[in-house]
């Protein structure tokens, strides 16, 4: 893997990040002493991404979801007995 020293990293960062990007990691280094690896980021692909709703029509709330639990949640906070 390259190491480039920092001030070589903020003199050609843009290309340094292209490469990167396309699978040519390298390393930052201050004084010969490496501080920073840069890796490409393995990001998902449109096909991969979750879509919000994607379970749509899947999966039933009942009408007292929000109640589910009342009376036990009520007892254990010091209210009435479940």
């Amino acid at each position: 893997m390259k190491i480039v020293n920092i001030h070589e990293a903020k003199t050609h960062l843009s290309r340094l990040v292209d490469q990167a990007a396309l699978g040519e990691g390298f390393i930052i280094a201050k004084a010969g002493k490496p501080l920073a690896k840069v890796m490409p980021l393995d990001a998902p692909s449109t096909e991969q991404r979750r879509r919000l709703g994607f379970l749509a029509g899947e999966i039933v709330v009942p009408d007292d979801f929000d109640r589910i639990g009342a009376g036990e949640i009520e007892h254990l906070f010091g209210g009435t007995e479940p």
